[in-house]
């Protein structure tokens, strides 16, 4: 008889037992379950773990490294560390803090202003370019002249009465203008003479040129010269040259101004891609001629800082990083305000920072190192507003060069040159004078000029205290037709910031509310968001007398049975009377923004610095007397002759319990205030990388766009 046989022998014999191979029963890897009441995470909550803060780190310590190999190979080698160092500095290679490898960028609407860090003063080139076009910039629209001249009952302009060129709008402004000049003059104990304006239109009307043969003329300016084979001929100029180009020149070359008002020009341009390649022109020919960079591989190893605007459109920001960066090569860049530079050149720690261009005008108030976001004014005027308005008070006193046409190029520079040498805000000034002139134009002989002012140097420098003047009919054409608006990147909403300041300047040049104390009657403190308009409705109600309460403006929860959300409304849900109206929080900031791109923010120069001191102080009664005792004049409309004391005298006028502290002045230390921007921007250049984390590098820019720029403005972005 057999004996029994176990289990395990059965399974053994009969081939079911199960035999371990040792093999996994699949390749991917097997996560146990966490413990739900104890887990800690690490995710993002480092410095380290951002890539904007990584990556400097991570370069600082590969120079350290490098350096310390090179150090070891100097010393392998047997040569003493101080002659390996001495040989560094005379050799080719470059230390990062050197300043000579540091450009400073400053983009106007008129002017680039472009150097070294080791420079002590930036170098100046127009912001132009000129292109082969089928006809010049003074033949466009059949010829018509600017300042237009308009055509009264069919008469020709040049048959009629300049008197008549401008319309009966312009010439009443200027009639009350200078009535309120004599009226104030008079006030002032200074004498008036009842008949000026008919001594100075008497002797223009009357004045001819002097004509002066080119071989007589010492001060004959050099045109740019064309090859007369027009198949050769460059294909664009920028700087001086575009401007000196002859008017009949063969092939016909055409002015493109790629900025205007402090943005991007839509006017002129009918693609992005044009505007990208001329302002990428434009600086790329700056590098050259002005900084001898002569080829783009080498800015690899160059730093540059970027001066933009305060109260930035982001579109604008992130297109002129791509154009240094991607399409010039630039190793790194930083973007700094403008008004924060004027403080570093200045050497100014609290001010208020008034800054005239060309063509716009920024006020900001700066606190110890940081822009106050809600002070920021962004006024759309400038010089060249008051340099056209001057020749249109000239033509009106029988100006006579009756044929001045500022679309000319000859025709421009000498209005410039005419509004620096005569235009003043000094009533001592204003007297019946006489001056001349040389009309210097390519392939004809030199006219001189002789005519009288008497206050039109005065009234076109009034025009920053009465815009109305000025001729504001083109500035927002074409706006947002070639580069859209910004928007966030999750729901599409503008994104560009607004401050309270802005919006309370809007709102007045609208005509809508007017401002007081620097608060709008009837409208809300505005955040440096835009609000939904929906919360808006709010102060409606509370300030409504009404005997019965009305129901609760929260939302209420949506009716059993639906999946749809109860979105914002003006009426509550119990309002059983009143349909429901429901809105899109994007679609109102939208037109909200839509309705400020339609209004031309253009007020009086003083109303708009009291607008921003007020907003920049929030209420800090200390911080008011800082920015009224700190106003500083900035930018090259503000080298007028006495407009720093007329702007402090209207300040006065309007604040007469503030006398003693307002006080406008100039930079310090003899600065010129057209580059104190510029020198600002060089001394924070200057300061050490190792503590200066704002610099985009080529790397960094090339795997996160302008994403990086949420970690490296030093201002919100």
């Amino acid at each position: 008889m057999v004996g029994k046989k176990s289990g395990r022998a059965q399974l053994r014999e009969e081939g079911l037992a199960r035999t371990d191979n040792n093999l996994d029963l699949t390749t991917w890897p097997q996560v146990n379950m966490i413990n739900q009441k104890n887990y800690y995470t690490e995710f993002l909550k480092r410095d380290e773990q951002y890539l904007a803060v990584r990556y400097p780190l991570e370069e600082e310590r590969n120079r350290m490294v490098r350096e310390a190999r090179d150090k070891d190979r100097a010393l392998a080698q047997g040569v003493a560390t101080e002659d390996a160092e001495e040989a560094e500095e005379g050799g080719g290679s470059y230390s990062r803090d050197d300043p000579s490898r540091l450009i400073v960028l400053h983009v106007g609407s008129q002017n680039l202003r472009i150097g070294l860090g080791s420079d002590a003063l930036p170098k100046t080139v127009p912001m132009v370019i000129a292109r082969k076009w089928k006809e010049s910039e003074s033949e466009e629209d059949d010829g018509e002249p600017r300042p237009k001249r308009m055509k009264i009952e069919g008469v020709v302009p040049a048959d009629a009465l300049p008197e008549k060129w401008f319309g009966e709008d312009f010439a009443d402004q200027y009639m009350a203008m200078s009535s309120e000049l004599r009226t104030r003059m008079r006030s002032n104990k200074r004498r008036v003479l009842p008949n000026s304006k008919d001594l100075v239109t008497n002797f223009n009307r009357r004045t001819s040129a002097e004509i002066i043969s080119e071989h007589n003329d010492i001060n004959r300016i050099e045109w740019t010269e064309i090859p007369s084979d027009p198949r050769k001929a460059p294909d664009y100029f920028t700087g001086n040259e575009a401007l000196r180009i002859p008017e009949k020149s063969n092939p016909r070359y055409k002015l493109f101004w790629p900025i205007q008002n402090g943005t991007f020009n839509e006017r002129d341009y009918t693609g992005r891609n044009q505007l990208y390649h001329d302002i990428s022109k434009i600086l790329e020919e700056a590098f050259r001629t002005q900084l001898g960079i002569t080829r783009l591989k080498d800015l690899v190893n160059y730093k540059c800082v970027f001066i933009i605007p305060d109260l930035y459109e982001r579109i604008y920001v992130t297109m002129m990083l791509d154009i240094l960066i991607r399409d010039l090569g630039v190793g790194k860049v930083s973007l700094q305000q403008e008004s924060l530079s004027a403080t570093f050149g200045a050497g100014y720690g609290v001010a208020c920072v008034v800054d005239i261009g060309a063509q716009k005008t920024s006020i900001c108030c700066v606190d110890e190192g940081l822009c106050i976001e809600e002070s920021r004014v962004n006024l759309k005027m400038g010089g060249a507003d008051a340099t056209e308005t001057f020749i249109k008070m000239m033509l009106y006193g029988h100006f006579p060069y009756s044929d001045m046409n500022l679309k000319r190029r000859y025709d421009f520079l000498l209005a410039e040159e005419l509004k620096q040498k005569f235009c003043s805000m000094e009533e001592e000034t204003v007297t019946v004078k006489t001056w001349d002139f040389h009309l210097r134009a390519s392939g004809q002989d030199t006219r001189k000029y002789t005519f009288k002012t008497y206050d039109e140097t005065m009234l076109s420098i009034m025009g920053l205290f009465k815009p109305s003047i000025f001729d504001h009919s083109r500035k927002l054409e074409g706006r947002r037709k070639v580069i859209l608006r910004s928007v966030d990147l999750y729901d599409g909403s503008p994104n560009d910031p607004i401050s309270p300041a802005q919006v309370a300047v809007i709102e007045t040049a609208a005509g809508k509310s007017t401002s007081v104390n620097g608060t709008q009657e009837g409208i809300p403190a505005v955040a440096s968001t835009p609000q939904r308009p929906g919360q808006l409705n709010l102060l409606s109600r509370l300030n409504d007398n009404e005997n019965t309460p009305r129901s609760s403006v929260a939302g209420s929860p949506a009716p059993e049975g639906t999946s749809t959300p109860n979105p914002d409304r003006d009426t509550p849900m119990g309002d059983a009377d009143q349909p429901l109206i429901f809105r899109d929080p994007v679609l109102e900031k939208t037109k909200i923004a839509d309705e400020r791109d339609k209004t031309l923010p253009a007020i009086p120069l003083d109303a708009a610095i009291l607008e921003s001191v007020t907003q920049g102080a929030r209420g800090d009664e200390r911080k008011l007397r800082d920015f009224l005792g700190g106003i500083m004049l900035v930018g090259g409309g503000s080298k007028t002759p006495g407009l720093g004391a007329f702007l402090e005298t209207r300040l006065r006028e309007l604040r007469p319990y503030y006398g003693k502290e307002i006080l406008v002045g100039p930079p310090p230390r003899e600065f010129d205030p057209q580059v104190v921007v510029w020198k600002g921007a060089s001394v924070f250049g200057r300061l050490s990388p190792a503590g200066n984390d704002s610099w985009v590098s080529k790397a960094e820019y090339d795997i996160l766009g302008s994403r990086l720029l949420n970690n490296k403005c030093m201002f919100a972005w």
